[in-house]
């Protein structure tokens, strides 16, 4: 016997068929970078005003931030949409029921971060080939709770601002910039030229982030997850640091690290 329906019902099944399948198939990679999953990216994204195609939410899904991210969206003409909840999967499975289409995250200059004022002084992250979208969205987050002017990235060799970097982020990225350079050492040597000092990170290293006067214009370096800083880049550092291990590891997750020396320059400073 065939299945009927309610009106609303009916109307909710109409919309989800009306989708266009590329919408809800498995993305490419260019296109995964222009997607939002998750309730926190997306109502943080809509708070900024960030440009926004469509939103395709599960059917069923409420509670939450969703009523919210509703409104906002309906405030901003944004499309909404929904769609079967496995159909959501494609974007990751933790979408939390809601997908929403952006436009690309736009880098700024090196000069528009150095002239941010954040009301504190200036500090701002260079991170060396750092390949983790998790580790990046999540130096994006902590970066943007301890005041951060702005994170600076190589283009080559490291990886750039993706979904997966803003679901980690946790809807950091709608407020940290980010600048992504073709030569880090210059950068760094741009940085100098305009007052700052730079503290970069070694396991070998004998100073301890404590022993760094971080209250005035302070640049912070974290390298890679597998080999931590390249010798250009160490060279130029100002000051070289390391975190004390008392276990069996000696060596941190890099967005740990980040969090650490961050946080020691937030205490430094208030």
């Amino acid at each position: 016997m065939q299945k009927s329906y309610t009106g609303k019902e009916s109307n909710r099944r109409q919309r989800a068929s009306s989708l266009n399948k590329k919408e809800v198939g498995v993305l490419s990679e260019n296109e995964a970078s222009d997607v939002l999953v998750g309730r926190q990216p997306v109502l943080e994204a809509l708070k900024s005003g960030r440009s926004m195609n469509k939103i395709i939410l599960a059917e069923g899904a409420e509670g939450g931030s969703l009523k919210e991210i509703i409104g906002k969206a309906k405030s901003a003409g944004v499309v909404l949409q929904t769609a079967p909840r496995a159909s959501l999967q494609a974007y990751g499975e933790n979408h939390q029921g809601i997908v929403a289409f952006v436009s690309p995250y736009s880098y700024v200059e090196l000069e528009d971060i150095v002239k941010r004022d954040t009301g504190y002084a200036p500090l701002v992250v260079l991170l060396d080939e750092l390949s983790d979208p998790h580790n990046l969205g999540a130096i994006l987050r902590t970066a943007e709770a301890a005041g951060v002017q702005g994170v600076i990235i190589p283009k080559r060799r490291a990886v750039p601002l993706t979904g997966t970097v803003a679901k980690a982020a946790a809807g950091a990225l709608e407020y940290m910039p980010v600048s992504r350079v073709t030569n880090l050492v210059q950068a760094m040597e741009w940085l100098k030229e305009r007052g700052y000092w730079i503290v970069g990170t070694s396991i070998g290293a004998t100073a301890r982030p404590s022993d760094v006067d971080m209250r005035g214009k302070t640049a912070i370096v974290i390298g890679a997850e597998d080999k931590g800083l390249g010798r250009l880049v160490a060279e130029r550092c100002d000051f070289m640091v390391s975190l004390p291990m008392l276990g069996h590891m000696q060596s941190l997750n890099a967005s740990v690290a980040a969090g650490v020396l961050l946080y020691e320059a937030v205490r430094q400073r208030t």
